[in-house]
């Protein structure tokens, strides 16, 4: 076993930093066809990373011990957003009981009462869709799934409340490069460049810490079933709920991982099925017919093909044998889910857009992994899944789309996200007959700027 990191470029720190940050797809594509399925990438500012694509270490990082494996650790560039108690950047035992007070907001059943509400807005937004004119779709599924936490996790319903929050609280989750280092290294924001870094982050903390005031003195807390009044009403073992500044860290995790997020794989399934005519008329058939399955393997074949986030990360804590390696501590190990799910050895024509692939798969947590693994798996899976196919099959049964001859839209890098070049462009070539029917008006969501 070899004591030694995994090759890798030799290039110094700053160049392969702003090439991970500046052409993350394209370096690390390079990387792999260099170095093979393990290789070494030194950027600031997580220093030592090393890139796992065989399914067989990333079962070892998935099941290894998370004393030793920490994605707390990894994670804690992101606790300028999130804040120091979010389930994002803890580790150990305050990592599991706060996973566990978490766990029941997002369990099957509670997320599938939540598909009404969902569908609700979603038709709201598509009702507002031009007509033989093409735009970008990336902003109108950012505008439903922002709606959808508002509603849906945070439960708001004054409509004063909900304009203010549809203003302050994109533009958190929205930051460039220079602002996230900010976030990073909170003293810079004292700093002329990053005041307006701290102004957003009041504004946003202000109007949830409102939302959690008024739900925790809602008479009707305990009918309540939008996620803050789960989390609300959830107790430790001790009997202990969270305080407030626990809530906002909460629901500010919430909204960074499940809005643009769940936004972008909308987008993409958007952008692959007119692309792809024979699998958007099945599509369509699956929305109008009520067929679950179909749409479900649409959204898991555009999440392989098209993954969101491109790995995850665990900084190790003590020395560990992975990959043919002996690594020390403090490095960081990166799964890396953009690799294996485009491998030939896994996915026969990886590159080819092929749902059925997916119908009745039993699909291994080392082979499709869009939303991590092992226990530190996102929490909001089942959640981000329902909320694709729901609004999926909103889209197909309201409007007719038209397909394209376009070249496929290229993967861009936005923070730690992949999104469409071009905003994923669609066009709606007609309305179908029962595309205004059966939105309850008092669910209609307000228009969040043109298209």
């Amino acid at each position: 076993m070899d004591s030694a990191l995994p090759p890798g470029s030799r290039l110094p720190t700053p160049v392969q930093t702003a090439l991970l940050w500046g052409l993350p797809r394209w370096w690390l594509d390079r990387c792999h066809r260099r170095y093979g399925d393990v290789f070494a990438v030194r950027a600031a500012p997580m220093g030592t990373l090393v890139y796992l694509a065989d399914p067989d270490d990333i079962r070892t990082v998935f099941a290894g011990d998370p004393a030793v494996y920490r994605a707390g650790e990894a994670n804690s560039v992101l606790s300028g957003i999130v804040g120091d108690s979010s389930v994002l950047v803890l580790d150990g035992q305050r990592h599991r009981e706060r996973r566990r007070q978490m766990l029941p907001p997002f369990h099957r059943d509670a997320v599938r009462r939540q598909a009404g509400q969902m569908a609700a807005i979603a038709a709201a937004d598509v009702a507002r869709w031009p007509v033989q004119r093409e735009f970008a779709v990336a902003p109108r599924m950012s505008a439903i799934t922002l709606e959808v936490i508002l509603q849906v996790v945070i439960g708001s319903r004054d409509e004063g409340r909900l304009a203010a929050l549809r203003r302050a609280l994109p533009p958190v989750v929205d930051m460039g490069v220079l602002a996230t280092a900010a976030l990073a290294r909170p003293s810079l924001m004292a700093r002329r460049p990053w005041r307006g870094v701290r102004r957003v982050r009041a504004e946003a903390d202000r109007l949830l810490r409102a939302e959690i005031a008024a739900c925790r003195a809602d008479p009707a807390l305990d009918e309540r079933t939008d996620v803050l009044a789960m989390l609300v009403r959830t107790t430790d073992e001790d009997g202990r709920g969270m305080t407030d500044a626990e809530l906002r860290d909460q629901l500010m995790t919430l909204l960074l991982a499940g809005h643009e997020t769940t936004a972008t794989g909308l987008s993409w399934t958007l952008e692959r099925l007119v692309r792809h005519p024979d699998v958007l008329a099945r599509a369509v058939r699956a929305a109008d017919s009520g067929d679950d399955e179909y749409l479900d393997a649409v959204v898991r074949e555009t999440l392989r093909v098209r993954p969101v986030i491109f790995d995850v990360a665990r900084r190790l804590a003590a020395p560990v044998a992975l990959g043919g390696h002996r690594l020390p501590a403090g490095v960081v190990v990166s799964p890396a889910i953009g690799f294996v799910q485009r491998s030939a050895r896994h996915y026969p024509e990886p590159l080819r857009f092929d749902p059925d692939r997916m119908v009745g798969a039993t699909l291994t947590p080392t082979t499709w992994l869009p939303f991590g693994g092992g226990g530190r798996r996102c929490l909001g899976a089942t959640f981000a899944q329902v909320e694709m196919r729901v609004v999926l099959g909103e889209v197909l049964r309201r409007v007719e789309l038209s397909t394209t001859s376009a070249p496929a839209e290229r993967q861009r890098a936005k923070h730690i996200t992949f999104v469409p070049h071009r905003g994923a462009r669609i066009r709606v070539r007609a309305r179908r007959p029962d595309a205004r029917a059966g939105i309850p008006a008092a669910a209609a969501a307000p228009s969040h700027g043109g298209a």
